[in-house]
């Protein structure tokens, strides 16, 4: 039994449709800043680096840090 921790970096964005398509990278720089991530997603944006069946990224939606813990509460006995 074990405590694991995890953190990642949830970027969304609007697409040329209008539909909502997210970037997440695991282990964010610690103490990074939305001004820091803004300027990566404006840069995303500009270079047009991704792109899908619903377009182009077009805008900036959403940003997230997301810290997850998870207490795994049984061992399956080894066979």
């Amino acid at each position: 039994m074990a405590t694991t921790s995890k953190k990642v970096l949830r970027m969304t964005f609007t697409n040329a449709l209008g539909g909502a398509v997210s970037l997440t990278l695991p282990e964010p720089k610690e103490g990074i800043t939305a001004a820091e991530i803004e300027a990566a997603m404006d840069l995303i944006i500009a270079k047009n680096i991704f792109t899908g069946g619903g377009g182009a990224w077009a805008a900036k939606r959403d940003i997230k840090v997301i810290d997850t813990t998870t207490d795994d509460l049984y061992d399956s006995p080894v066979a």
